[in-house]
């Protein structure tokens, strides 16, 4: 993890700790993307596995 901005992720999941807060970009060099569908076919059907629950945040 780093706290810069990968500029290749864009992210907008503030509540995400690898979130960039200030922008709205993912601070990780790269994600895990997946699904919890059997047979995805719209972007509802994927979900971001990097995705570790900001502490403090949020409620």
């Amino acid at each position: 993890m780093s706290d810069s901005k990968n500029s290749c992720i864009r992210c907008t999941v503030s509540q995400c700790q690898f979130n960039m807060v200030t922008e709205d970009y993912c601070t990780l060099r790269s994600i895990s993307v997946g699904t919890h569908e059997a047979d995805p076919k719209v972007p509802e059907c994927t979900d971001c596995n990097s995705f570790v629950k900001r502490t403090g945040c949020c409620g």
